[in-house]
């Protein structure tokens, strides 16, 4: 077992005072540069860590970490990425650490720029946020830098040398899963990639997506099949899908990007009995409800939950405990289906 050394030990191997010592590890009072040369040789001879978690408790420092989050009343989604922060929160509640999450309407870029204001006026040590809307995300992150807080982003991934650190998947990669699995099931036909609800050229992510989903079939040199994309808002998902389905009687497929399968399998349910091969997002109620009824034929799990407590965590245990941050943390792309999808549900 390595050798505990003390303060006494580091002092007499070095030939100074005991309080020399605790200046130096302590990083108060005045030291002789003399006196300081012989202390680091010590320390770099017997390889010395202080003990952080010590040093934590006793520090007066209090850090502020607040996270910027879609509000999980318009979206559920976003309820497990609530869980896993409220974990990190019970995790280090006995360091000097607050952690405040505060809430943006995901439809209103109006709410996320206000959200963000409020959470300027606190003065933050770091920001965690998902980029959801891309122009302003960048926007506010300039904002940030400029006054010295850290910015970890989470799910969506946005390009800037500002941000420490991103959570998430490679959602690129997600969207080639999803067109392998397409690819499985259907010989040939028209696939339609929608999307739900989000400003398609402010969001990131499901660009990403569809991007990965095309250059799948645009590789293998699929023929056989043919992509179109739609764009949808739940205020017209029950009239403009109809439409489209009408105007597309070769339609054998669908792939969602976002976590709103739901709303296509039933619209889808209650307008034809052809069966369509649905794959989409994320292990919402509803959801799992429309996969377990054969609806939904795969969903890809991101493990938002997960997402979101490292976020935090990393945050927190840079602050307390000067761990470096992963400049990006990748997590599985789960695929989902009706035999597997009780196992990852809590």
């Amino acid at each position: 077992m390595d050798k505990k050394y003390t303060i006494k030990d580091i002092a007499q191997m070095a030939g100074v005072s005991k309080g020399t010592v605790d200046r130096v590890l302590h990083n108060r009072g005045k030291v002789s540069p003399a006196a300081l040369e012989k202390i680091n040789e010590v320390l770099n001879v017997i390889d010395y860590e202080p003990n952080l978690i010590a040093r934590n408790l006793k520090s007066t420092k209090v850090y502020r970490i607040c996270v910027l989050l879609p509000d999980p009343v318009f979206d559920p989604y976003w309820l497990p990425c609530v869980n896993g922060i409220q974990d990190a929160i019970k995790e280090f509640k006995a360091y000097n650490v607050n952690i405040e999450i505060h809430y943006f309407n995901p439809e209103s870029t109006k709410s996320f720029l206000k959200t963000n204001e409020a959470i300027v006026a606190q003065s933050p040590d770091a920001v965690l946020l998902t980029p959801l809307f891309h122009k302003e995300t960048l926007e506010i992150i300039k904002q940030y830098d400029e006054l010295g807080i850290m910015v970890n982003t989470f799910n969506n991934q946005v390009e800037s040398s500002s941000i420490k650190s991103f959570v998430g998947q490679d959602l690129y990669k997600s969207g080639r899963v999803a067109a392998s699995l397409m690819n499985l099931i259907l010989p040939k036909g028209q696939i339609a990639i929608i999307h739900v609800d989000e400003s398609l050229k402010n969001a990131v992510h499901m660009q990403e997506k569809e991007r990965g989903f095309r250059s799948y079939f645009d590789e293998k040199n699929l023929s056989d099949f043919s992509l179109a994309t739609l764009k949808l808002k739940y205020s017209n998902i029950e009239t403009k899908l109809p439409a489209f389905i009408n105007e597309n009687p070769e339609l054998s497929g669908i792939f969602i990007t976002t976590s709103k399968a739901y709303q296509i399998a039933s619209t889808l349910s209650n307008i034809t009995d052809e069966k369509i091969v649905l794959i989409g997002y994320d292990l919402i109620d509803k959801n799992v409800s429309f996969l377990n009824q054969g609806l939904i034929h795969f969903l890809i799990h991101q493990n938002q939950k997960r997402q979101a407590y490292l976020g935090v965590s990393t945050l927190v245990e840079h602050f307390l405990f000067r761990k470096d941050i992963p400049e990006t943390i990748l997590l599985p792309i789960d695929i989902i289906n009706v035999e597997n999808a009780s196992f990852y549900i809590s």
